[in-house]
């Protein structure tokens, strides 16, 4: 039997998790964008990777997103605002901090200090509270669905730019999984590494995609650890393939276990209260130079 850890943040010990959906895959982001424009990837503060304090828990920004009115939102997972313990871990019954809860976006945290708070934002979707709020009994959503959304003070918006670091992209999302032995790449920055940049891009390799859809197994250079949580991870083309929710200690010790954005989003899409939710695409091209 696989046994994962749940990477969340260091305010919190390892326990056990995974994320999934019973809602169809989530189709490519349209062309059309409610924003004008972003502020350049160079300059921009808040963005994929950017680190995430949930009343002291950190975690690590997937993606950017917006809505039909044009609200910007930055992504994580649904477990880092979790409240129980970290054997708690099925989405359907966990506890979790209510919507609207405060997240602040930091740079530069680590076990040596707090970091620079960057911008704020309120917790306005999770997997987790819309599980329980529907009745979910899917065993797979239950599962593995773990995407939180948070969605960015409108004073910090301006601050804002939707790629990831150092690949660049999402150009999409990955709607058909991925196959074993496909380059997979992600951007983690857990505060464990103590703001060393060099750590913070991984290149590795898919082991499949699970059965159920919901996620997929990889190996990276240097697995996923706590704080790393949420934390986006690409295809070999670039599209937007999951977040990251678990570290396996067997059969696959070593392993992180990340969930299926396009099932994960489809489910929000579907049942969450955020209307014309979409993925944003990123403004830098993407370049797996590894």
């Amino acid at each position: 039997m696989r046994t994962p850890t749940k990477l969340l943040s260091l305010a919190a010990a390892s326990g056990l998790l995974a994320a999934a959906a019973t809602s169809a895959p989530a189709s490519a982001a349209p062309k059309k964008q409610a924003r004008a424009a972003w502020t350049p990837a160079a300059s921009a503060s808040i963005h994929p990777g950017v680190q995430m304090y949930t009343e002291g828990a950190q975690c690590t920004a997937n993606f950017v997103y917006t809505d039909g009115s044009g609200a910007t939102y930055v992504g994580y997972a649904a477990h880092c605002a979790g409240t129980g313990e970290a054997t708690d871990t099925n989405g359907c019954d966990a506890g979790s901090l209510p919507l609207g809860t405060r997240v602040d976006f930091v740079e530069g945290g680590s076990l040596l200090g707090e970091g620079t708070k960057v911008g704020s934002g309120t917790l306005a979707y999770s997997s987790w509270l819309t599980m329980q709020q529907r009745g979910e009994t899917d065993a797979d959503a239950c599962a593995y669905n773990d995407l939180a959304l948070v969605k960015v003070d409108a004073a910090d918006v301006a601050k804002v730019n939707p790629s990831v670091p150092f690949w660049g992209g999402p150009v999409g999302i990955d709607t058909d999984g991925t196959s074993a032995g496909e380059s997979v790449y992600s951007y983690g920055n857990s505060s464990l590494r103590t703001g060393i940049e060099l750590l913070s891009p991984k290149q590795g390799t898919s082991l499949g995609t699970d059965p159920s859809g919901w996620s997929h197994p990889v190996y990276t250079v240097t697995p996923g650890v706590p704080g790393d949580s949420g934390s986006a991870f690409l295809d070999a083309d670039g599209n937007a393939l999951g977040t990251l929710s678990t570290l396996a200690l067997a059969p696959l010790a070593g392993s992180n276990g990340v969930g299926d954005l396009s099932r994960e989003l489809s489910y929000a899409q579907t049942h969450g209260p955020i209307a014309g939710l979409r993925l944003v695409p990123g403004t830098e091209p993407f370049s797996p130079i590894l």
